[in-house]
């Protein structure tokens, strides 16, 4: 792997870790801004807590060494959690600006993937 590669790889990992950490911590102490959030896309409460700790497990997977077929999942994890909340957002007529946050951490998803190291990889 190259050095460009491997800071690749950090950098979005990390921006990665950071939103989900924070996002799932405001899910799980049930933050109102996140409750009325849910409640506004017709979500149950215990979705917060579900999807809460989701995302820190993901986050300890993704951190972790070794356990590549978890970190698989948590990728996959992160995708279509993110990509869901984007998906709501749209069928609840918000604006731009309210996904802009799961659009930017689906990127950050894809490009930590895409750039993991070898050692983090599914072998065939």
């Amino acid at each position: 792997m190259t050095k460009r590669n491997k800071i690749i790889y950090w950098i979005a990992t990390l921006w990665l870790s950071l939103g989900m950490v924070s996002s799932g911590a405001v899910q799980l102490i049930k933050l109102k801004e996140e409750v009325d959030m849910m409640t506004h896309l017709g979500y149950p409460l215990y979705f917060l807590t579900i999807i809460g700790v989701w995302k820190m497990l993901g986050v300890i997977a993704v951190l972790i060494p070794k356990f590549p077929l978890v970190k698989e999942w948590a990728y996959a994890g992160f995708f279509f959690a993110m990509s869901g909340a984007v998906f709501s957002h749209i069928a609840a007529g918000d604006g731009a600006k309210e996904f802009f946050g799961p659009i930017l951490l689906i990127v950050l998803t894809v490009v930590s993937w895409v750039f993991r190291p070898e050692s983090r990889r599914l072998r065939p």
